[in-house]
C-alpha cells in the first residue's frame, strides 16, 4: 500500500471513530501516524531534485512575502500594481506557471514578493506544482492568501487545510511545550496547567508511535495532541497571514464591510485600485520591521537609507545592525549610542544586545588605538 492510500485510509478511521474522552489516545495515535506520513510524502522535495524551472528564487530584500491563492484570483494582477512587475495574466485559470519575483519599495525597506501558481487542492501530495509553492511558502516572513470576494469562505479554509497538512502554520505561535529527547531514563512527562484536551496516556501513545521511550515533556499551557506533534516533527513553519479579498467592485458596501471586519483581513479590487494603500499599511504592520538610521559624531543622523531588521528572523539588536553595515565594526566596538523609543532616556548607551526599535537611531563608538 502506498503512503496517498496508508493517509486516506487513516483519515477515514478518524472520520469514523466518535470523539469522546474514551478514544482521546486512539485518534492521538492515529494524528501521528498522520504526520509522519505527510512528512515521508513531502521528503523527495527537500531532498533536493524537482525544484522546477522558475522555483530556485534567491532571497532579496529586507523580507520575504509569497502571494498564495486559488487559479484567477487576481495574484498577479496584484504583483503588477505593487511592484511593477509583469507577470502574465489572463482571465483564464493556470496562467502563472513558474515562481514571478517582484519587489515593494516601502518605507525605505525593499520587500520581495513572490506571486506562486495557483495552488490547487491535492498540493500536499504533490499534484501540480504544489510542492514547489508549499517549499516557497514555508521560506516566506510572511503569506497573502488572495481570495476571490465572490465566493463563498470554503476557499480559504480549503487552502488553510492544504497549508496546515504541510506544517505551515498561519497566525499561530509555536506550542508552548519543552520536549528533549534522552537516552535513557524513561518517560517523564509534566504539565504545569490544567489540561482539558490532553492526558498523560495520549502523550505516551504518541511518543510510543515515533518510537520515543525515553524524553522529558513538559506541557506549559492547555494544549492538544496536535501542538504535541509540531513539537515532536520539529519542522513546522508558523507564519503571519493577510487574507487579501479581490474583486471587492463586484460587491454591496454591506457585503464589503461583513468582509473587511474579519481579523487579519483586507479588502481590495485590483482592476479598479480600490484600498491598496491599506494593504501595504497591513502588511508593513505585520510583518514588524525595524528601520535603523545611523549617525556620526558630531553630525545629523542619515535618513537616507535605513538598516532594515527583521525580528521575526531573530536580527533586533544593536550587533545585528553593526554586522549589516560591516561585520569587521565588531572587533573595534566599545559601545553604541541609541535615540528612540527602545531607550529609556535619550541618548542610551547600550550593549550588543540591545534591541532596537523603528525608526531609533544609533552611534557607533569605537575603542581607541
Amino acid at each position: 500500500m502506498g503512503i496517498l492510500e496508508r493517509i486516506k485510509e487513516i483519515e477515514a478511521e478518524m472520520a469514523r471513530t466518535q470523539k469522546n474522552k474514551a478514544t482521546e489516545g486512539h485518534l492521538g495515535r492515529l494524528k501521528a501516524q498522520l504526520a509522519k506520513l505527510r512528512s515521508q510524502l513531502l521528503e523527495p522535495s527537500s531532498k533536493g531534485g524537482g525544484k522546477g524551472e522558475g522555483f530556485d528564487v534567491g532571497r532579496y530584500g529586507d523580507a520575504r512575502v509569497a502571494l498564495i491563492g486559488f487559479p484567477s484570483v487576481g495574484k498577479s494582477t496584484l504583483l503588477s500594481r505593487l511592484t511593477g512587475t509583469e507577470s502574465e495574466a489572463a482571465a483564464y485559470e493556470f496562467t502563472t506557471l513558474t515562481c514571478i519575483p517582484g519587489v515593494i519599495y516601502h518605507n525605505g525597506a525593499k520587500i520581495q514578493l513572490l506571486d506562486l501558481p495557483g495552488i490547487i487542492e491535492g498540493a500536499a501530495e504533490g499534484r501540480g506544482r504544489g510542492r514547489q509553492v508549499i517549499a516557497v511558502g514555508k521560506s516566506a516572513d510572511l503569506v497573502l492568501m488572495v481570495l476571490d470576494a465572490t465566493k463563498d469562505d470554503s476557499q480559504r479554509q480549503r487552502l488553510e487545510a492544504e497549508l496546515e497538512a504541510v506544517g505551515i502554520r498561519l497566525n499561530r505561535r509555536p506550542p508552548n511545550i519543552y520536549f528533549r529527547p534522552k537516552k535513557t531514563g524513561g518517560i517523564h512527562f509534566n504539565a504545569v496547567v490544567p489540561l482539558t484536551r490532553l492526558d498523560s496516556k495520549t502523550v505516551q501513545l504518541v511518543l510510543h508511535e515515533y518510537k520515543i521511550f525515553n524524553c522529558d515533556v513538559v506541557i506549559r499551557e492547555d494544549s492538544t495532541a496536535d501542538d504535541l506533534i509540531d513539537v515532536i516533527e520539529g519542522n513546522r513553519k508558523y507564519v503571519k497571514c493577510l487574507y487579501v479579498y479581490n474583486k471587492i467592485d463586484c460587491l454591496t458596501l454591506e457585503q464589503v464591510d461583513e468582509l473587511a471586519r474579519k481579523p487579519h483581513t483586507v479588502v481590495v479590487s485590483c482592476h479598479k485600485n480600490w484600498n491598496l494603500d491599506t494593504l501595504l499599511e497591513c502588511l508593513w504592520n505585520d510583518l514588524e520591521l525595524v528601520r535603523v538610521y545611523t549617525k556620526k559624531r558630531g553630525q545629523f543622523p542619515d535618513f537616507s537609507e535605513p538598516i532594515v531588521l527583521t525580528p521575526q528572523r531573530g536580527d533586533g539588536t544593536v550587533e545585528n545592525a553593526i554586522k549589516m553595515i560591516h561585520r569587521d565594526l565588531m572587533k573595534d566596538l566599545k559601545y553604541g549610542i541609541v535615540w528612540g523609543r527602545s531607550t529609556k532616556h535619550n541618548p542610551q548607551r547600550v550593549g550588543t544586545g540591545h534591541k532596537l526599535d523603528d525608526e531609533d537611531v544609533l552611534q557607533i563608538v569605537k575603542k581607541f588605538g
